[in-house]
């Protein structure tokens, strides 16, 4: 009874009844106007119509303006309403403007060095042509002088995380999705209130809706008085036209320049297997030492400087000089995706990983909810004699994208690639490899909602040491998955293949 209480005294159920009570209201308006006026009615008629012709001469996903079109065209008095204030994927103008502001404040901080590029162009031309669309799309170079360490599951990156935090003693940035109180989360909470104390300056930021039903609402004043500087991402508010579909997905953890972390693992329990919720839950990231460090402390003072708003802000004093002498292991390429540059980049660094693939590309992705364009990329990969191989959750977290990713595995099965349930649970997991040469850890989903609406960020790695390790953890993960063929497919009730259908058609909009 307290449960049940509780989700409907939430801050997220608040604020979703009261978005769904003004566009009740709004549509009942607009339903009036149209009944007591046939002038009114012809006009949301004609407007509907005008958004169709619109939505198909736009640029953007042809996944996107099918859904929308049928939408549109099913409900014409209020489908061209609907359209403008949910469907264009466009991000609002404000958050776009000052995002872009400060983005561009920080783009002259982040310089490649040509000698580095030109290496790898002889290297591998393949990578080399991966590096430059990042460099000249993101702005965020290509460094060697680096050293990566993959983990596995999250109970390492929790290990290495506390020890590494130990050590800091200039400054400690934290980016994440999901904050929840538990043992991980209360570990790290620990630390950082210590070196407050050392003196040592503590910046956190969160998304509000990743962390909505987690904390508290007014869980950032409980870390200030800690000592701790906070912020949130794009608090979430009670509007119908909202930016709440524009969350900061990211994961980034920065100590004094020396130190970081990137991939998918958020600070909640779950996440290190100390609470169960989907069964055994797989997630990995990357430790990077270096120079490529640098990428990653710019990424979090975008952001910061973004939500903080902080004046005349001084990066360059936060760019410390890397201490330890670190020999070149491969090329490494920090790298985020925004959806305030109009630019795929997350999208496009997949698509072009599998097209340049030669032996092989093995994939983790919690969600396979894909377009034309990624199943046509996958597909030929696949008919060209690449080894595609696929690893999707056996538990999910949400059924329904999961029955959606399900809808999506018979036409990739029937063109030769291999997909493969992670039998213990959840896999969370964004990694890929590729041929023993290029690989990409980080927080891009497979999904819609990564590569057109989330702020994203990944780290490419090339001909490090670290790939043979995510090779190694591929192939080992693959001793506890089932793999999924075409009879399983052909074997789905008929009621499930049907809700599959009609949830595939709302795809692109989930």
């Amino acid at each position: 009874m307290k449960k049940l209480l509780s989700i409907f005294t939430s801050r997220l159920f608040v604020v979703a009844v009261l978005i769904l009570l003004q566009l009740v209201f709004m549509m009942s308006l607009v339903y009036q106007a149209g009944v007591l006026n046939r002038k009114i009615n012809f006009f949301f008629l004609i407007l509907s119509y005008l958004m169709v012709v619109y939505i198909i001469n736009k640029e953007g996903n042809p996944s996107f303006k099918v859904a929308w079109c049928i939408i549109i065209l099913v409900l014409p008095v209020f489908g061209g309403i609907f359209y403008l204030l949910f469907g264009d994927k466009k991000v609002p103008k404000a958050l776009q403007k000052t995002m872009l502001n400060s983005i561009q404040k920080t783009i002259p901080l982040l310089s490649q060095n040509q000698d580095i590029l030109t290496e790898l162009k002889k290297t591998n031309y393949e990578a080399y042509k991966e590096s430059s669309y990042v460099w000249f799309n993101t702005y965020f170079p290509v460094y060697q002088r680096t050293e990566t360490t993959y983990f596995k599951v999250g109970e390492e990156k929790y290990a290495k995380l506390i020890e590494e935090l130990k050590k800091a003693k200039s400054f400690i940035f934290m980016e994440y999705f999901i904050v929840e109180e538990g043992e991980f989360w209360n570990s790290v909470l620990q630390i950082l209130e210590e070196k407050v104390k050392e003196g040592v300056l503590v910046r956190f930021m969160y998304d509000d809706a990743g962390c909505v039903s987690k904390l508290d609402p007014h869980y950032k004043k409980t870390l200030e008085r800690k000592g701790i500087e906070c912020a949130v991402f794009n608090p979430i508010k009670a509007q119908l036209v909202i930016q709440m579909n524009n969350r900061d997905h990211r994961k980034i953890t920065v100590i004094d320049n020396q130190v970081g972390f990137v991939g998918g693992i958020n600070l909640a329990d779950e996440y290190i297997n100390k609470v169960v919720r989907f069964g055994h839950w797989k997630d990995t990231a990357v430790m990077l030492k270096g120079e490529a460090v640098w990428s990653l402390t710019v990424m979090f003072l975008q952001f910061w400087n973004y939500v903080d708003k902080e004046k005349n802000i001084n990066f360059l004093k936060f760019k410390l000089p890397v201490e330890e002498e670190i020999e070149s292991d491969g090329f490494v390429q920090p790298f985020s995706d925004s959806p305030t540059d109009n630019e795929e980049a997350g999208l496009n660094v997949h698509m072009n990983m599998i097209n340049n693939a030669k032996e092989y590309i093995y994939i983790h992705t919690p969600y396979l909810v894909i377009g034309y364009e990624m199943h046509k990329a996958l597909t030929l990969a696949a008919k060209s004699g690449v080894d595609v191989r696929i690893v999707c959750p056996y538990i999910p977290d949400k059924w329904y994208v999961h029955w959606v990713t399900q809808s999506n595995y018979l036409p990739l099965i029937n063109h030769g690639v291999k997909i493969y349930e992670y039998k213990p649970g959840f896999i969370h997991s964004k990694s890929i490899v590729c041929d023993d040469e290029i690989g990409i850890c980080g927080t891009i989903n497979m999904d819609y909602r990564s590569y057109y609406l989330h702020y994203e960020c990944g780290v490419l790695l090339y001909n490090c040491k670290t790939l043979k390790t995510m090779k190694e953890d591929f192939l080992q993960t693959l001793n506890v998955c089932v793999e999924i063929t075409k009879e399983d497919c052909k074997n789905t009730f008929f009621l499930k293949k049907i809700i599959q259908a009609m949830l595939n058609f709302f795809a692109p909009l989930m």
